[in-house]
């Protein structure tokens, strides 16, 4: 069990703005760092909804990749090390306090290199991983979709869910959604990670009960491969739903991770509410 969170902070530098990373709900309360990974093809955007649900002890930071939202005309990364250098130099001026990492599907094997590459360069290691909706680094099952063509690629979207059909009938919207898919997909699918050392903190391996990626019984098998990639304890928990699980149980979602964190924070009733949040 790691150690508690400290209920104050002293006083932490200014933080210098990354386009890299979303920061939606900061306070002077807050003593513990949330960092998101998104999916491949995803965006910060969809972690917003989480700041809605956050007590105030905790900031949200979302990884934005470039090539989407607001950073469309960014070149994207050419590897998984290049970007995952990127993100450690934009996440470690954040690591002043106690921090954890959630990523969902390709964000799961950028959170677990992120926690290596801020480890190799001496910063803090992060008290928790979170790894959603894909089996571990060296076991995941990969294939060449980002060699086929778009039909290929809107075949695959359809099949782990997530993503509306209108938006892939819209031929704009089509073309911006498959271009950031594609250039994830060769990232994750290139990906040979190299061994290395097992990370010292507790691993969650959360999962939808359909998910075709990782279903509960892949995760039994030493939790999806998780249980060899870290020392301490590695827990596995199953929510109805598909590979985007998430986005229908996000509620529940949240409150497991606060939970894990620290089971204060799930109990204080501290979240703010957000109209009309998608």
């Amino acid at each position: 069990m790691s150690a508690p969170f400290p209920p104050h902070v002293p006083a932490r530098p200014a933080r210098a703005d990354s386009p890299w990373t979303r920061r939606w709900n900061e306070g002077p309360a807050t003593r513990l760092t949330l960092v998101c990974l998104p999916h491949a093809g995803g965006s910060a955007g969809f972690y917003r909804p989480w700041a809605a649900l956050m007590p105030p002890e905790v900031e949200l930071v979302a990884i934005q990749y470039p090539g989407r939202e607001d950073r469309l005309g960014d070149p994207g990364s050419a590897d998984m090390g290049e970007l995952v250098t990127a993100v450690a130099d934009a996440v470690q001026p954040l690591l002043d306090r106690p921090y954890a990492l959630f990523g969902h599907s390709m964000g799961s094997a950028v959170a677990w290199e992120l926690a290596h590459e801020l480890g190799r360069r001496g910063a803090p290691g992060p008290r928790r991983l979170f790894a959603s909706g894909r089996a571990a680094p060296g076991t995941a099952v990969t294939g060449q979709l980002h060699r086929q063509d778009d039909d290929a690629l809107c075949a695959e979207l359809g099949r782990l869910g997530g993503t509306s059909r209108e938006i892939l009938d819209d031929p704009g919207l089509r073309s911006l959604i498959l271009t950031a898919v594609r250039h994830d997909y060769r990232i994750i699918e290139t990906h040979r990670p190299e061994g290395r050392p097992p990370l010292s903190c507790p691993i969650h391996v959360l999962t939808g009960s359909a998910d075709p990626e990782l279903g509960p019984e892949r995760c039994r098998s030493r939790a999806g491969g998780w249980a060899d990639l870290t020392t301490a304890r590695t827990e596995v928990r199953a929510f109805p739903g598909d590979h985007f699980y998430l986005t229908p149980r996000r509620r529940e979602v949240v409150a497991a991770v606060l939970r894990r964190l620290d089971p204060s924070l799930a109990t204080g009733g501290g979240a703010r509410t957000w109209p009309s949040t998608p």
